[in-house]
């Protein structure tokens, strides 16, 4: 998760004088969530988290600061959940299940301002190699995590890079087609997923 910095008790109608990035990731993503990229800025972030626009631009100098924070916090929280979930399971099918999972949930929720983020439109550069170098990190999980199901028979024998890329790219994909007035759930889409891929024995 985003590194946590304390916030000052203030008092009422008193705007705060310091921040946790936590909070402005939280704040930016709600406000993409909202509106879209056009939503986000630093004026909006301020007014959502009642500091002064001075206050929040010591810490977010730029609107391509605020994206870099949310693709931070967006990796960190997808990264730990990832970690996780493949420290406590041994199985390769529900290793394999679980990332599923884990992915479709992901890309569910970050629907609104996904593609606008790995795409590196308005991202800060240093944020957006950070995104890169993460991105070849997460593949790898889910290479390891793709062979170990090829070997155990819960896949079929394919080649693991592209049988990696597929999968995960099944998953990403949901959230460009997700649309939550058509009543589908995470879970139900995970589990269509699985039951597409999985050999359960």
């Amino acid at each position: 998760m985003v590194q946590q910095t304390p916030v000052t008790p203030r008092g009422p109608g008193r705007p705060r004088r310091e921040i946790s990035m936590g909070d402005v990731a939280d704040a930016a993503a709600a406000l993409f969530n909202e509106g879209g990229y056009e939503a986000l800025s630093i004026e909006s972030v301020a007014e959502r988290l009642t500091v002064s626009r001075a206050t929040l631009y010591r810490t977010v100098p730029t609107k391509e600061h605020l994206l870099g924070i949310v693709l931070d916090w967006y990796t960190s929280d997808l990264s730990s959940r990832v970690e996780e979930h493949l420290a406590k399971v041994s199985n390769p099918s529900e290793a394999l299940e679980g990332l599923i999972r884990i992915q479709v949930d992901a890309a569910i929720r970050t629907k609104d301002y996904f593609a606008v983020l790995v795409g590196g439109a308005g991202v800060q550069s240093d944020a957006y190699r950070r995104w890169q170098k993460w991105s070849r990190r997460h593949e790898r999980m889910w290479r390891g995590t793709v062979e170990r199901a090829i070997s155990a028979g819960v896949l079929v024998e394919s080649d693991p890079e592209v049988a990696t890329r597929l999968v995960l790219g099944m998953a990403l994909w949901v959230s460009r087609w997700y649309r939550e007035s058509e009543g589908y759930t995470a879970e139900e889409i995970a589990e269509t997923a699985v039951n597409l891929i999985v050999h359960r024995h």
